[in-house]
């Protein structure tokens, strides 16, 4: 094999590396499109889900599991409603890290 060759192989490599690595899109794989909604009445929903910033989405998501088999909403994680759920969400998630903190203290006694 010549240089050349030699020399456009490792270009094109080089060049795979770094298009692999390379983000395609900027906000990643969020599961909400657009803002989302301000509110949806409480009566309706069965479960809230909160997802953090990550590698695949950089912004907050709050994703609300409606009733009766009503399907998903995502709410705009800047509305006043969305604001409470992560708030309380984030209440219970130092609640529970606490909560299991001092479990592993006691079993570590006995």
């Amino acid at each position: 094999m010549s240089v050349k060759g030699v020399l456009l192989v490792l270009a094109v490599i080089l060049c795979a590396t770094t298009v692999q690595g390379f983000p395609m899109f900027k906000g990643g794989r969020c599961l909400c499109t657009g803002p989302g909604v301000k509110a949806v009445k409480v009566a309706d929903v069965q479960k809230a889900t909160i997802i953090y910033p990550s590698g695949s989405c950089d912004k907050t998501e709050v994703i609300i599991t409606l009733k009766a088999k009503k399907g998903q909403q995502c709410l705009n994680p800047r509305s006043k409603q969305a604001s409470l759920i992560i708030k309380v969400g984030y209440q219970i998630t130092s609640m529970l890290s606490f909560v299991l903190s001092r479990q592993n203290l006691l079993a570590k006694e006995y």
